[in-house]
C-alpha cells in the first residue's frame, strides 16, 4: 500500500487494485496535485501485470466534490485555468484509454468533476444515499468538461437537465439514466463492488484489454466502419489461445483455464 497523502493506493489482491481519494476535509476535491497523482497511478496500474481490475473510491463523507474551488479561484489567468482543466481531461482519457477495467465505488456526493470521474469509469456502483450533480451553472462556471463524460453515458435530455439546472439526482435516478450500473445499501456497497470486480478479474486479462479498447473506439465510428473494425478485432481475437480454450471449455462443459491471467 502506498500513501501519497492525497490518495492511497492498495496493491493487487486477487487481481484487484484500489485507489482511494484521501482528502475528506475537501470532500476529496480534485486539486492539480491530486490529478497528477491519479494520472501517474493509473499509468502504473495499467502496466502492472498483477492488476486486472481497478476500483476507485473516496474517503470521508463523499466520493468527490470536483475541482478545488479555492485553487481554481487563485489561478487568475486563462493559461493556468486551461492547464488545470486539461490536466483533469487527461485523467479521464487515461481511464478510458487504459488497459484495465475501472469501477467507481461511490458513496455520498459526486459533483462536477467528481461526477465526471464516475461517468469516465467503465462501471459505477453506488450506495443508495449517493447523489450526483453537475452544479457549475449555480456558481457561474458551466460544467463543460464534465458534460463530455456524462453525455457519453447518459441520454441527451437527462444530461441537459443536469447541466442546465445544476440540481442533484439520487442513485435511483442515476441508474435509470445510465450514469451508474446499480446501487445498494451502504452496508452492502463494499461486498457488491468486490463481487463485481472479482468476477471481472476471473476473465482472461488479454480479452478484457482487447474488448475495452474496441468498445470505446467503435463508439465514435459510423456504424459501417464500426462493424468493419470489430470484425477485424474478432478475427484477430480468434488467433489467441484463450479464444480456443474458452470455446473448448464451453463445448466440454468445464471451466476455462486462461493462459493470459
Amino acid at each position: 500500500m502506498k500513501n501519497n497523502s492525497n490518495i492511497i493506493v492498495k496493491s493487487s489482491v486477487n487481481g484487484i487494485s484500489r485507489i482511494i481519494l484521501n482528502e475528506p476535509k475537501t470532500y476529496n476535491a480534485l486539486s492539480a496535485l491530486t490529478l497528477k497523482l491519479l494520472i501517474n497511478t493509473f499509468k502504473k496500474l495499467n502496466k502492472d501485470n498483477k492488476t486486472r481490475v481497478i476500483i476507485i473510491e473516496g474517503s470521508g463523507k463523499g466520493f468527490s466534490a470536483g475541482h478545488n474551488l479555492k485553487e481554481v479561484k487563485s489561478l487568475k489567468s486563462k493559461t493556468k485555468y486551461k492547464k488545470l482543466f486539461s490536466l483533469c481531461s487527461n485523467l479521464m482519457l487515461e481511464i478510458i484509454e487504459g488497459k484495465k477495467p475501472v469501477i467507481a465505488k461511490v458513496h455520498g456526493a459526486a459533483f462536477a468533476a467528481g461526477c465526471q470521474l464516475v461517468a469516465s469509469c467503465d462501471l459505477a456502483i453506488s450506495s443508495d444515499e449517493a447523489i450526483f450533480a453537475t452544479p457549475g451553472v449555480n456558481i457561474g462556471l458551466f460544467c463543460s468538461t464534465p458534460m463530455v463524460a456524462v453525455s457519453r453515458k447518459v441520454n441527451r435530455k437527462s444530461t441537459m437537465q443536469m447541466l442546465l439546472t445544476g440540481d442533484p439526482i439520487d442513485a435511483k435516478y442515476a441508474k435509470k439514466i445510465g450514469l451508474i450500473n446499480d446501487h445498494y445499501p451502504a452496508s452492502l456497497l463494499e461486498e457488491e463492488v468486490f463481487k463485481l470486480a472479482k468476477k471481472i478479474s476471473s476473465k482472461s486479462n488479454l480479452l478484457i484489454k482487447i474488448g475495452k479498447k474496441a468498445f470505446y473506439k467503435q463508439l465514435e465510428m459510423p456504424i459501417k466502419k464500426a462493424y468493419k473494425y470489430t470484425s477485424k478485432v474478432m478475427a484477430e481475437n480468434m488467433m489467441f489461445i484463450d479464444a480456443h480454450e474458452g470455446i473448448s471449455a464451453f463445448l466440454e462443459k468445464r471451466n476455462p483455464v486462461w493462459k493470459n491471467k
